[in-house]
């Protein structure tokens, strides 16, 4: 595959996927699960029900009372914490339950209040569950319905209800409870990895030196989310973990929402900020290259290590809304004129780096008119129940330090290799 045709199908394919599990306008949709347990439908409602001792066998559930003063309803608190690392509290309001003649039991729930998110967010969230006598013991079915704009959430919800399901079947049949969950493990990760390293490769050419770009590449992905991940927990996400996507790269995710917007700033800035440490070291070490240390072999594939590593921090901090860059920016600055002169500063000095290593105008201008597609590709944002707290001005001052030598650093990098590789 020529040069010029993978840097336009690897752009679109990533807009196209992007679209598809952020912004693809899926309505409203219904997940249902069915299982079959071996226990009676009294026993599996005390489980289940709207009141049932929740805590007992989901993942999820930390603990389930009923709401002080106020008929059907219940607080549920949750294992993921909010902003201040306390549970998460929701509010469940449900419906009087419903006995069937055969001994089946079924209710329906809402949120109504949520100790993290706005309650707007669940306006069109309903949740049915069913308890029906079957042979040997009882069919149990829930149901979710919800809006849906793109079909990340979608795929999530699904398989967090199948996760609940398949715990509450393990507590019925005495099983121990499940690990964590398969998607997150480190080893369904590297092979995720893998996978995508592989897909990557025509794009460079299945040659060993396409392969090698490939392999390159995802080390730079996998330096970048570490480096988000640093943040997180250095700001105590105990739970911060990765998600490998082939085709789209890792996703770092942290354990809570953000608390401060100095917060959300440091963990956005952090991705290309660690990379940075390694830029002078790749120069050193093929400056040792040069003093023939090692091969050439090696100072070409240190340059190549230098270039991507560059290039792929240098895109992640464009001042658009998806990238790195703009989850920096908005922050930062207080009002809008301040956020697009900084926007405009950062995109005259990635583009300016473009022009500077030869690429030409009209496909700096391409590009650029890509990257702003990607922008407007979105979903709307999930509204939390409370403010981030502000930026004190010293923060500002060593987020926008931080933000002006991480792009300085990547732009030198992106400068320095394609001078000594193609110079």
């Amino acid at each position: 595959m020529n040069t010029i045709l993978s840097a336009l199908i690897l752009p679109v394919l990533n807009i196209g996927l992007i679209w598809l599990l952020m912004a693809a306008p899926l309505g409203r949709r219904t997940i249902v699960q069915h299982r079959h347990l071996r226990a009676s439908p009294q026993t599996i409602w005390d489980r289940i029900g709207p009141t049932g001792d929740v805590g007992a066998w989901s993942p999820s559930v930390l603990s389930l009372r009923r709401s002080t003063g106020v008929a059907g309803r219940v607080d549920i608190s949750y294992r993921q914490s909010d902003r201040t690392g306390r549970p998460v509290v929701r509010t469940l309001e449900f419906g009087q339950t419903v006995m069937s003649s055969g001994g089946g039991f079924s209710c329906h729930l809402r949120v109504v209040a949520d100790s993290t998110l706005d309650v707007g967010f669940w306006r069109h969230f309903s949740e049915s569950r069913t308890v029906a006598p079957d042979t040997d013991g009882a069919q149990l079915t829930v149901s979710q319905s919800d809006r849906y704009r793109g079909l990340a959430f979608y795929l999530y919800r699904y398989f967090a209800l199948r996760r609940e399901l398949t715990a509450l079947e393990r507590f019925v049949d005495g099983a121990k409870p499940a690990g964590r969950s398969l998607f997150t493990h480190p080893g369904v990760q590297l092979a995720s990895a893998v996978f995508s390293t592989l897909l990557l490769w025509p794009f460079f050419g299945l040659t060993t030196s396409g392969l090698l770009t490939s392999i390159l590449l995802t080390m730079v992905i996998i330096l970048h989310e570490l480096g988000h991940m640093a943040a997180y927990r250095a700001f105590g996400h105990r739970s911060a973990h990765m998600i490998f996507v082939p085709l789209l790269g890792g996703i770092a995710v942290g354990g809570r929402p953000y608390d401060s917007q100095f917060e959300q700033s440091t963990c956005a800035l952090m991705g290309a900020g660690m990379s940075a440490f390694l830029v002078p070291m790749l120069i050193a070490a093929e400056d040792a290259g040069m003093a023939e240390v090692w091969p050439p072999q090696v100072s070409g594939a240190l340059l190549a290590m230098l270039l991507i590593l560059g290039a792929f921090n240098l895109l992640n901090l464009l001042p658009m809304g998806r990238f790195d860059g703009g989850q920096v920016l908005r922050p930062l600055f207080s009002s809008r004129l301040a956020q697009a002169g900084g926007s405009f500063a950062i995109a005259a000095v990635i583009l300016g780096t473009g022009w500077r290593i030869g690429v030409p105008p009209l496909a700096l201008f391409a590009a650029l008119a890509v990257l702003t597609l990607v922008s407007l590709v979105g979903s709307p944002g999930v509204q939390h129940r409370a403010e981030l707290v502000p930026m004190a001005p010293g923060e500002r001052l060593l987020t926008g330090f931080g933000l002006f030598a991480a792009v300085s650093i990547h732009a030198y990098a992106v400068i320095h290799a394609c001078d000594a590789l193609f110079g």
